[in-house]
């Protein structure tokens, strides 16, 4: 049986990446123009890819009318502790998890999964009435909480995926050696699942340094909020945005999560297709 790809059928398969590329990248792109046009050509009936005359002007006035440095520590602060915080939880679960099979490991790695299909809006009421009781409302700290909680689902079922590519062999040999399970875990496969960490850590991060609607609920105090959120007053209350500066703080905004893909991308890619297989 034949299995080469016809070279029609591959020109077609061309041209649907090209297509969903284009798809993805349109949204960006225009958010560029957007931020490096001037306030002319942005109410312009006839608007331009490439502005005709770039402007900075946006930039500086984003930067005048919001505190996005604030905001940006926030963020910062937030998604750095979540996303340190749900690996070191995460870990030793997956562990667990991927070398304790049983009837409740399985239950529990199904539960894993079904609970990413929760409404966040059937969370957010319960969350709040914990938060309320522990004191945590208006805290960086209560969102953090939120963000560990909300990453741990999604860690532990790339990680278990790692754990069981890590061959077996090699703890049983620890444990001749007389090594206790901590010790396994930290010398031998720890060291192992570096990249699936990483890679885990990465996507955690920047669920939480976008995530608006937790932030929005649970953060009152200006100076307490994250970048998402502050980029929302850009909209008045009319529903009429400041264009040009709010496209100069998105672009600013989007920056720390393509700087990380553009780094590590290849680890990224491989950690994935690593955990889903041997998941």
């Amino acid at each position: 049986m034949n299995t080469r790809t016809s070279p029609l059928v591959r020109t077609g398969q061309y041209a649907a990446l090209l297509g969903y590329l284009a798809f993805l990248a349109f949204p960006f792109l225009w958010l560029i123009s957007t931020a490096f046009k001037p306030a002319r050509e942005l109410g312009s009936l006839h608007p331009t890819w490439i502005p005709e005359h770039p402007t900075l002007d946006n930039f500086r006035q984003a930067f005048d009318e919001q505190p996005l440095l604030r905001a940006g520590a926030n963020s910062l602060t937030a998604a750095l502790c979540a996303a340190a915080l749900a690996v070191v939880v995460a870990t030793p679960l997956a562990y667990v998890l991927a070398r304790r099979r049983s009837r409740l490991s399985t239950a529990a790695t199904g539960w894993v999964v079904v609970s990413q299909a929760f409404p966040l809006v059937l969370l957010i009421i319960p969350l709040f009435l914990i938060l309320k009781s522990l004191h945590l409302i208006n805290t960086l700290t209560g969102l953090v909480m939120v963000y560990t909680v909300w990453a741990l689902p999604f860690a532990l079922w790339m990680l278990v995926g790692y754990v069981r590519a890590v061959p077996v062999e090699l703890e049983e040999a620890a444990a001749v050696d007389g090594a206790g399970w901590l010790r396994t875990l930290v010398s031998v496969t720890a060291p192992l699942l570096a990249p699936g960490i990483v890679a885990t850590a990465l996507f955690a991060f920047i669920t939480a340094w976008n995530e608006l609607f937790f932030a929005l609920v649970l953060l009152k105090s200006p100076e307490k909020q994250t970048l998402p959120v502050v980029l929302t007053h850009f909209i008045g209350a009319e529903g009429a945005a400041d264009l040009g500066p709010l496209a100069a703080a998105a672009f600013l905004a989007t920056l720390p999560s393509l700087v990380i893909f553009a780094v590590i991308q290849r680890r990224i890619t491989g950690s994935m297709l690593a955990g889903a297989v041997k998941s």
